[in-house]
């Protein structure tokens, strides 16, 4: 299964269709479980063969020997039927760790959708440069832009019109900021290779914008 975010030391990833899932071999592992018994446990849930298919993708792992062995990469919803019937002191604060893991996924996907969505080819140029890009690598470069041209973050614009947190502000903004963004967008791409330092390719935009506004006026 393809991943948009790599499977962190939980086993929990995002794939290609914006989904948080655990993987069942590192679930195993860190609930102290034989993995056949794991995958015995998913294939005998008492569920309806619909909830299966969308809950539980089956997947292949290469073993010691480098051979191919059976796994399945599971949604929070099939992780949360899997592990109800995990009982003792210790499955529970695993349950906790995968459940605030979920949710740092979750989230993480949430700010990556929207950068993409606001921001296409700054978000496609910093999963180039971060072999593990983090959620702030994103929203902070996000907020940055957002905040030269319009004065505040896209979750800030968003409290104030009363929008869905998932919803794009591209729409509610006016055709002069749009195209302010976009510009910004193509300068920081360049910049995040150049000047790596957050503030200083700050100052850099921000003097760009001005004079892109008219803010500075030519000398001579």
């Amino acid at each position: 299964m393809k991943q948009l975010i790599p499977m962190d030391e939980y086993g929990v990833f995002a794939d290609s269709h914006d989904t948080a899932r655990a993987n069942s071999l590192m679930v195993a592992k860190m609930f102290e479980k034989d993995h056949n018994k794991v995958l015995r446990d998913i294939r005998e849930l008492d569920c309806s063969e619909s909830f299966r298919l969308s809950n539980f993708g089956q997947s292949t792992y290469k073993n010691e020997q480098g051979k191919k062995q059976p796994c399945y990469n599971m949604t929070r919803d099939g992780f949360v039927f899997l592990v109800m019937g995990y009982r003792g002191k210790k499955a529970a604060q695993f349950k906790e760790a995968y459940i605030k893991r979920f949710n740092q996924m979750e989230q993480f996907i949430q700010t990556l959708v929207e950068t993409r969505q606001e921001f296409p080819l700054l978000t496609a140029n910093i999963k180039l440069l971060h072999d593990n890009p983090k959620p702030y690598h994103f929203s902070n470069e996000c907020d940055m832009l957002n905040r030269i041209v319009l004065g505040k973050t896209a979750k800030q614009f968003r409290a104030e019109r009363g929008l869905d947190k998932k919803q794009s502000i591209r729409p509610y903004l006016t055709e002069q900021q749009v195209k302010q963004l976009e510009v910004l967008q193509k300068v920081d791409v360049g910049l995040l290779v150049a000047v790596p330092e957050y503030e200083q390719r700050k100052r850099h935009l921000e003097w760009y914008y001005a004079k892109m506004t008219g803010a500075i006026q030519r000398v001579g």
